[in-house]
């Protein structure tokens, strides 16, 4: 997913999302671990997925303290 598409995404689809690919990444070790992974690239490309929607998440976390700060 690129990072104009979760940008699209409201917040609670990226937290979803965010959750769902803890969820795989955390098969895909065990699948690694027990020697059933074919693909090891699926590893590498879940950290990045869940890099660039916590990313943009705290993006949104920051702007909103910014704004908070703005007002007050």
């Amino acid at each position: 997913m690129r990072p104009s598409e979760v940008r699209a995404l409201s917040t609670a689809e990226i937290e979803s999302k965010l959750e769902d690919a803890r969820e795989e990444l955390f098969k895909l070790r065990f699948q690694f671990r027990t020697g059933q992974l074919t693909d090891y690239t699926r590893l590498q490309a879940t950290r990045r997925s869940i890099a660039r929607l916590a990313t943009v998440l705290r993006e949104r976390q920051i702007a909103a303290e910014l704004t908070a700060q703005k007002e007050s």
